[in-house]
């Protein structure tokens, strides 16, 4: 007899990690592979991070924290607004959470009812659309172009048809690096105060921008929810780390959830993530590193012709349009990685609609890895 399997077994999968295991797969077995299709650093968590971390194992007996996190950390946390955007948060507002993923999750069960709809732009990061289909509320994607910048926009919102309880935003996003300015997200915030929409701002890429300032949505509106992580800018993915801001109102709520879910965020990494906000000069530098792998793939890529991408106004992401060269973006992915060793993610994976004509190329490596993947690609398209 075969047994029943929930609707929710069949989730649409991550595609940027089922390359990634490819990838990973014929690395074993002893091919040359250049990693341009997960977003994560090359390199390691900062040295302060380390010895915090070193320090915690021998001192503390890595337990259980609260399941909001530890006081002191919620405390570092919310200095680092007040340092970095000039805002005031009271630490019991912040939330410490295993990563991004489980912010998002708390954030959807807390703010929604199964049946709600909740939109966000597309292209955009899949797991949004996919943990919102798992929980029984209903995605609603929102066609953003170069008119719109590639973001959800308050023009974007206004025109969407469907009555929707919630809005995602992510600035700088991911895949297209596009980034809503200060008065943008201002005005976005204040429409969903009036309509009653609960904004949620994705704000995992602040700190990796390129000439534009990264604006938080907690100095728009008290109601927005804020979801933030040490994986990116501070190098920390494996960590599994992060953070939200949660309205006032919601705190116990969001509380009640982790213990039940999650019981605590990695005590571990809670303790290195203090260290993290004292490692600046450091972090900085690989954001020009990711600068300067940016400059090499915007001078490169249109010599292979690849000319038109998205606005990489922050994150480190290219989102290329490759529709002069294929109609089938997961079969192009799958061809460069068996072919010449290129890791790159289809564009269906952020778009179902429109993905097919085109690629996200990470550029989070080292810069020599990102140059060879360059040099394979021209050959290969010549």
């Amino acid at each position: 007899m075969t047994l029943k399997l929930s609707r929710r077994a069949f989730i649409p999968p991550f595609i940027a990690m089922d390359v990634l295991r490819e990838a990973n797969e014929r690395a074993v077995l002893g091919e040359d592979i250049l990693h341009l299709e997960v977003g994560q650093p090359s390199t390691p968590a900062p040295e302060g991070v380390l010895r915090a971390a070193e320090s915690a194992l021998r001192q503390d007996v890595i337990g259980y924290t609260d399941a909001c996190g530890l006081p002191a950390l919620r405390e570092a946390i919310a200095r680092h607004y007040r340092n970095q955007y000039g805002v005031i948060v009271d630490p019991a507002r912040v939330v410490v959470t295993t990563g991004s993923s489980a912010g998002f999750i708390l954030a959807f069960l807390a703010a929604f009812d199964a049946g709600d709809r909740v939109a966000l732009a597309a292209p955009a990061y899949p797991a949004y659309r996919n943990i919102l289909a798992t929980l029984d509320l209903v995605p609603v994607e929102l066609e953003a172009g170069p008119a719109d910048h590639f973001q959800a926009t308050e023009d974007l919102v206004r025109a969407c048809k469907d009555k929707i309880a919630g809005i995602i935003v992510a600035s700088p996003a991911n895949p297209t690096g596009s980034m809503l300015d200060v008065a943008e997200v201002d005005a976005l915030a204040r429409y969903c105060e009036a309509e009653g929409i609960r904004l949620i701002s994705d704000e995992i890429y602040h700190g990796i921008c390129y000439g534009k300032e990264a604006a938080t949505a907690i100095r728009s509106s008290d109601q927005a929810i804020i979801v933030n992580s040490f994986s990116k800018y501070y190098s920390m993915t494996g960590w599994r780390i992060g953070w939200m801001i949660v309205p006032p109102d919601m705190v116990r709520s969001i509380e009640c959830l982790a213990q039940n879910l999650f019981i605590s965020a990695p005590t571990l990494s809670q303790f290195a993530a203090m260290a993290a906000f004292d490692c600046g000069d450091e972090l900085d530098g690989n954001v020009r590193r990711y600068a300067q792998n940016r400059a090499l793939l915007l001078e490169e890529l249109p010599k292979a012709g690849i000319t038109n991408f998205a606005p990489a106004d922050g994150a480190f992401y290219l989102y290329a349009d490759i529709a002069n060269l294929t109609n089938d973006s997961q079969e192009f992915c799958r061809r460069m990685l068996r072919e010449i060793g290129v890791a790159c993610t289809p564009g269906v994976d952020f778009d179902r609609g429109r993905g097919h004509t085109s690629l996200r190329f990470g550029y989070a490596g080292e810069t020599d890895a990102i140059a060879e993947a360059v040099r394979r690609l021209k050959q290969w398209l010549r």
